[in-house]
């Protein structure tokens, strides 16, 4: 695993975004490059300078195929606190050349919500898999809406959200939990570990519990961001506001690994 540490969230956001836009450069074969993406606070920073990336140039997303992480189910696609809503206002449309048509979000409208989410899985196979998959957990470690005690090997499908999860959520929604949808359609678990990389972000001062966990802690079902241990090609990109909870001699480590990383 490699923890990449930043002095703020926007450094964190900057370095994201460039990471992500050198895989998709480098990528040179003739299939997409498919990226999986999330919703929430943490990864507004990254598609913001992705857009301005893309719109100075810097990087296309012409090739780029991607997936979303989830969607809550029962709301439609226009309604304001909808993830597709929230992806297209957010990134989608400020990007030049995005195909409409190569972006794939989990339809939360769905009459048979097993069988959306048995195409979903269907479609990241037929394109051979998704190479990046970026991601952030909630403040109880869970990753997409695979909360605690999902299991490690999940893939994509319906899930019932905890209270603490519709109560944090609730700020979108009036600081009412109960108009926050009791459900959501998911990747698994299984499925972001199945990605050639995942690259997590975590910041601020409520996730230096779970960043203490996804790095330092034993692989459980109760902490589904420590699947990420057992992934070759995971990233932890994070702000000093998130490491509060790291042990000295953690933090001391990934700070002088990336330093020689820089050498």
């Amino acid at each position: 695993m490699r923890v990449v540490i930043q002095e703020n969230y926007e450094n964190m956001s900057l370095w994201a975004a460039r990471y992500i836009a050198g895989k998709i450069n480098a990528h040179r074969e003739a299939r997409p490059f498919v990226l999986g993406l999330p919703t929430g606070s943490s990864p507004i920073g990254v598609y913001r300078e992705l857009a301005r990336m893309n719109r100075a140039g810097e990087v296309s997303f012409s090739n780029v195929v991607t997936f979303n992480m989830d969607e809550y189910v029962g709301l439609p696609h226009e309604h304001d606190q909808s993830y597709w809503y929230f992806m297209h206002d957010n990134f989608f449309n400020h990007l030049v050349d995005m195909k409409p048509e190569n972006i794939n979000i989990l339809n939360g409208m769905a009459e048979d919500p097993e069988a959306e989410c048995a195409r979903y899985e269907a479609k990241i196979a037929s394109y051979g898999g998704i190479d990046l998959f970026m991601g952030g957990i909630g403040v109880d470690g869970h990753i997409a809406f695979n909360e605690p005690f999902t299991s490690l090997c999940s893939r994509t499908g319906l899930r019932s959200l905890t209270t603490d999860t519709r109560i944090v959520n609730s700020r979108f929604f009036g600081n009412d939990p109960e108009a926050v949808p009791a459900q959501a359609l998911s990747v698994g678990v299984g499925t972001v570990t199945d990605s050639r990389e995942v690259l997590i972000l975590i910041n601020g001062h409520n996730k230096a519990r779970a960043l203490a966990a996804t790095v330092e802690g034993g692989v459980s079902q109760k902490w589904t961001c420590s699947a990420l241990q057992l992934h070759n090609g995971a990233i932890i990109a994070c702000d000093e506001a998130a490491c509060g909870e790291l042990t000295v001699d953690t933090y001391k480590y990934f700070l002088d690994i990336e330093k020689k990383e820089r050498l």
